[in-house]
């Protein structure tokens, strides 16, 4: 039984995926929730004149506090106790350690997240945040897959029929 839940959350319809997966089994559980938001400042150099990276960076704050609002209401409405916390990593390879961080801080018993499913030539170059902490975690990990909650294909097609 867990009794502590983190879940990675970033503002994407997949994190929503995540953050719904987890707040279901908090509450059938009774285990704290704790969503982990991480503001990526990754360093973006542009030279473009007047181009201030802190205005990005203030937004990826702005978006954390919504989510923490739009979290706490859902948390509340399903009886599940936890807060949101927002965590910082200075690049997109931090935001794993970040994650794993907030989760042995928190003592959690489980990690939940969401992951885009990326193949190929864009996982390489993008990587992915989850499979780095599945690799490096010391505890469960729980991933829900972009397609989760969403009709197959199969499925729509028969229901056109």
């Amino acid at each position: 039984m867990y009794t502590r839940i983190l879940v990675a959350v970033d503002g994407s319809q997949t994190s929503r995926r995540a953050f719904e997966a987890a707040l279901a089994l908090a509450r059938s559980t009774g285990a704290l929730l704790q969503p982990f938001y991480v503001v990526e400042n990754t360093p973006l150099y542009f030279e473009a004149p007047g181009y201030d990276p802190s205005v990005l960076r203030e937004r990826l704050i702005e978006e954390g506090k919504e989510l923490g609002v739009k979290f706490a209401r859902d948390m509340d409405t399903q009886g599940v106790k936890g807060e949101i916390v927002v965590g910082e990593a200075a690049s997109l390879d931090d935001v794993s350690t970040a994650v794993l961080q907030a989760a042995a801080d928190f003592n959690a018993d489980l990690l939940v997240m969401g992951t885009h499913g990326r193949r190929g030539f864009r996982r390489l170059i993008l990587g992915s945040v989850a499979e780095r902490c599945v690799r490096q975690a010391r505890l469960p990990v729980l991933l829900i897959p972009s397609a989760a909650g969403k009709p197959s294909d199969d499925a729509h097609a028969q229901a056109s029929s």
